[in-house]
């Protein structure tokens, strides 16, 4: 008995070791005063890392004026800690990450990251007007991962639903939804990882702005079945519009069948941003008549014939709200403005969102922000 005693004892003791070395890990070694970072006091903020052997670290973020550039400097004090304080910028979501002998690595003290296609990085949400339905609400939403086949393309495929609170306690509400699409290099995470999708719509809807809705985020990479992080084989999709197809054809009707969606038009709206602008500008062109809410941003297409005749269709199948937004900085602005005059030479009744900078997030945040509270209404 007494030796299982010292047994369970030396467990205890061993565990209570690693678990503090855990901890130390995070105090840097156990060595000094905690450290924390980024650390916002009033009008500035503080990064901080522990790197021991380095000789150059530097500090690079989304904030900064040539955010692809070298970064900038910084010090170092106490412990082998570096340290950069700069003037905390606009309240925004911001990126960044530390360059350690020029070797690009996370800050291990910040648990916030989102994830950009292949890459990881740490977050620094600045508070203010601004990012205040970025946080989380106190009624939040369930944001869930669902399969589903896709005879057309060939996959078994992913798409992330966000059913807002209060869908599981009751049974016979129905919702309307909205199909959220992503842009070039993203994939069905790329709403909620860096779009604060979730956050957004719980917020909104929380405060009595929006409707609560389901919002479908499908993968628009035709030859992928899932995000790239589940390394899953591709395949090389064929055929025009494939995606656009499947999509009104085949992600529709399984939402419609799998979760309390209201089946009609007047309950459909489509955004996207950039690729997923263009598949906007495609599904209500070819399929007329199929979404109520159209809500292409950051996205443009040339004056022409074609262009002209789709907008007709869009015109004579009817529509309650068309509102797109673009950055005035960004590289597809020229192209917005053609959009924008072909709506008008059409005559479809639009809203041309306009807006400062260029092809970001910080912009398509504001704009799901911004028309999530005039749909379905």
């Amino acid at each position: 008995m007494k030796k299982i005693l010292a047994i369970c004892a030396s467990l205890l003791l061993t565990a209570g070791a690693m678990f503090a070395q855990e901890l130390a890990n995070f105090n840097f070694g156990g060595r000094g005063a905690r450290v924390v970072s980024p650390e916002i006091q009033g009008d500035s903020v503080t990064f901080r890392l522990r790197a021991d052997y380095a000789t150059m670290v530097r500090l690079s973020g989304s904030w900064m004026e040539n955010p692809y550039g070298a970064g900038e400097e910084m010090r170092r004090v106490a412990n082998n800690v570096w340290e950069y304080k700069c003037p905390l910028p606009s309240p925004e979501i911001y990126t960044y990450n530390f360059i350690v002998d020029g070797v690009a690595v996370n800050d291990p003290l910040n648990i916030q990251v989102q994830r950009d296609g292949t890459r990881f990085l740490n977050m620094l949400i600045v508070p203010g007007k601004r990012t205040e339905n970025y946080g989380e609400a106190n009624q939040r939403g369930t944001v869930k991962y669902m399969w589903y086949d896709s005879q057309s393309l060939g996959l078994n495929r992913r798409m992330v639903v966000y059913t807002p609170y209060g869908y599981e306690n009751n049974p016979k509400q129905k919702y309307p939804v909205l199909y959220l699409l992503h842009g070039g290099g993203g994939d069905e995470e790329a709403w909620t990882s860096m779009g604060r999708a979730a956050q957004i719509l719980d917020n909104l809807i929380e405060k009595g702005l929006a409707k609560p809705m389901i919002v479908v985020m499908p993968n628009g990479n035709p030859g992928q079945q899932a995000a790239a992080t589940l390394n899953l084989p591709t395949k090389q999709a064929t055929g025009q519009n494939a995606y656009v197809n499947s999509l009104v054809k085949e992600i529709i009707p399984f939402v419609e069948k799998n979760f309390r969606a209201i089946p009609n038009r007047s309950a459909r709206a489509i955004a996207g941003l950039s690729m997923g602008g263009g598949h906007t500008l495609s599904a209500t062109a070819l399929y007329p008549g199929t979404f109520d809410y159209i809500c292409p941003l950051s996205i443009g297409s040339q004056r022409s014939e074609q262009l002209d005749q789709q907008l007709q269709g869009i015109k004579k199948a009817g529509y309650k709200l068309y509102w797109f937004g673009c950055g005035e900085s960004d590289f597809l602005w020229e192209s917005a403005k053609q959009l924008d005059a072909a709506l008008t030479a059409n005559g479809l009744e639009h809203t041309f969102f306009v807006t400062d900078g260029g092809h970001t997030w910080a912009n398509w945040r504001n704009y799901l922000n911004t028309f999530a509270q005039l749909l379905f209404k």
